[in-house]
């Protein structure tokens, strides 16, 4: 027995205007340099996370994550819980609203990060981006 995907334009019958899923990847720091840079530069405080922002001022235009959680947030699979959320609110949200040519670190918070409902932790990355590019 051989499974076969739906077609493509069967997806789009339903209707017109719902776009297909797209898996939209964001450029992740991975060197501590980066977070130590990013850690001098502005921040803003939400009730689920830390915001960092960092304008490179470089050629690059991409924007750059960065996602860190202490040993404050739990064991490792709380940590790692309060990671997967804050990369899935940072997939959601940095491609409209992150600036060109900027990082950003994003840190979970004990006990919020991974228990705050994801519409609001998604409000609390919209606040932060909001305020942090008004200070620009």
């Amino acid at each position: 027995m051989t499974l076969t995907p739906p077609e493509a334009s069967d997806a789009l019958d339903a209707d017109e205007n719902t776009p297909l899923a797209v898996s939209l990847r964001l450029a992740v720091l991975k060197k501590r340099s980066d977070f130590l840079r990013a850690a001098r530069a502005r921040r803003q405080g939400t009730a689920s996370m830390m915001v960092q922002m960092r304008d490179r001022r470089d050629d690059d235009l991409a924007v750059r994550v960065g996602f860190t959680c202490s040993k404050k947030v739990g064991n490792a699979v709380a940590r790692n819980r309060a990671k997967r959320r804050l990369r899935e609110a940072a997939r959601a949200v940095l491609p409209q609203h992150g600036a060109d040519g900027c990082d950003y670190v994003l840190i979970g918070r004990a006990e919020v990060t991974a228990n705050r409902p994801f519409d609001l932790l998604i409000g609390d990355l919209r606040y932060a981006l909001k305020k942090l590019h008004a200070q620009k």
